[in-house]
């Protein structure tokens, strides 16, 4: 078991002395901190943290399935579930044994039941479910998504509303954060999701068989092979361009790819399975095309905001996070799109794009502030493992059909 523990942060921000979870003194009465347990299992990795309500995370376990994964070229649902069940008491043990707290401790455990693999989605919940009703603890049954949308918060000072564009293997979401459960949805993947994509364009160009990336998931291995990469070997071009909207679509793109690296074999006399030579040059023009494509949507999403007065042009904040996040040159161009149009850029740091149990419990929190979700009976809670995040706004989002500038001061932002 090679579970990571993380982030002992015991500075209790109530009083100058004790720890966070001592009883400190607050308007000269006795306040003892909010404490949640977050459980992440929505995919292929086991997570658990224990956070307080000032924002310390005070204990963290994750367990990771990707070398599982990595072998058998992509997640294999009752693989992932197998173990999730054999990873996932460890995980929690560890993480309430890293924080000093007692389950008995707890104010509420917080778990993702929404969106995510089924399977694996519901040895999360099934675990959860034990130990609320064992020690009779309030349950926050938790959105994957808007976990991913409210990180920054935990990480950041940052006040509702905001833009948020949510980045992962599974999702590809615009959305404006007006609240702890309050989202409007102003554009998404209509198929599969860039983190996907990558993945799959990572398995169709071997890479796993590349020296320099035999223990790489796929988008890692994009991302690093496009750093050696010349990306105007190849162009591809952008999809949906006759739609003024803020959705995506990877997997036309994905198809465009697919092509010319059918026709590269070809021109090598190779067959599939075997390493282009001019592997690093289609990883790099893959990773930009993609960066543009997610710069252009987000361009239209910023327009629209501040048409509509949804944001204020003097306070407007971009918050970028998911899996998709960490990647080091898409988030360079959406930075670069952020300060074009003075929005202030904001994302996790990489360990908190990706899942884990802290974005969860942090989430709790939020919600247990707020008094939104705390379910003190647990009938009838279901996984779902699809979800929608908040109100769909996306017809408007067309109707204003808003044009954004060429393409060419796109790819000087990402440049």
């Amino acid at each position: 078991m090679k579970s990571i523990a993380r982030s002992l942060l015991r500075t209790a921000r109530c009083s100058p002395a004790g720890g966070p979870r001592s009883r400190a003194t607050h308007c000269g009465k006795m306040h003892r901190p909010k404490l949640v347990l977050g459980i992440e299992t929505s995919c292929d990795d086991t997570g658990a943290a224990v956070v307080d309500e000032a924002g310390n995370v005070l204990g963290e376990a994750l367990q990771s399935q990707r070398e599982v994964h990595l072998k058998t070229g992509g997640i294999i649902p009752h693989v992932a579930q197998q173990l999730h069940r054999e990873n996932i008491e460890q995980v929690v043990k560890e993480a309430l044994s890293v924080s000093g707290v007692s389950v008995n401790e707890l104010t509420a455990i917080a778990t993702t039941v929404k969106p995510g693999l089924a399977l694996s989605l519901e040895v999360g919940l099934d675990y959860s479910l034990k130990l609320v009703n064992k020690y009779q603890k309030p349950f926050i049954p938790i959105h994957h998504m808007e976990a991913h949308a409210l990180t920054i918060r935990l990480t950041n000072q940052v006040e509702f509303p905001f833009l948020v564009l949510l980045l992962s293997g599974g999702h590809c979401i615009l959305a404006v954060a007006e609240g702890v459960s309050d989202f409007l949805l102003l554009g998404q993947s209509i198929d599969i999701a860039p983190g996907d994509m990558l993945d799959k364009v990572a398995r169709r160009l071997s890479l796993i068989k590349h020296p320099e990336c035999h223990s790489m998931a796929g988008g890692k291995a994009i991302e690093h092979l496009a750093q050696t990469g010349n990306r105007q070997q190849y162009t591809f071009s952008l999809p949906m361009q006759r739609y003024r909207n803020c959705d995506f679509s990877f997997s036309g793109l994905q198809n465009l790819i697919n092509k010319t690296i059918i026709q590269k074999e070809k021109e090598e006399g190779i067959q599939e399975g075997e390493l282009l030579s001019c592997v690093k040059d289609i990883a790099a023009a893959v990773q930009h095309v993609v960066t543009i494509y997610i710069i252009q949507r987000t361009y239209r999403a910023m327009l629209f905001c501040i048409k509509n007065g949804i944001l204020s042009p003097k306070h407007a904040t971009l918050v970028v996070s998911g899996g998709v996040a960490s990647n080091q040159y898409i988030r360079k161009g959406l930075q670069a799109l952020a300060n074009a149009n003075s929005f202030a850029f904001l994302s996790p740091p990489p360990r908190l794009c990706t899942d884990n149990g802290v974005m969860i419990a942090w989430n709790g929190i939020e919600r247990l502030r707020a008094g939104l979700g705390v379910l003190n009976s647990t009938e009838g809670i279901r996984f779902e493992p699809k979800a929608p995040l908040g109100t769909d706004i996306s017809k408007q989002v067309e109707e204003d059909s808003i044009k954004v500038p060429k393409l060419r001061k796109i790819l000087q932002l990402a440049s």
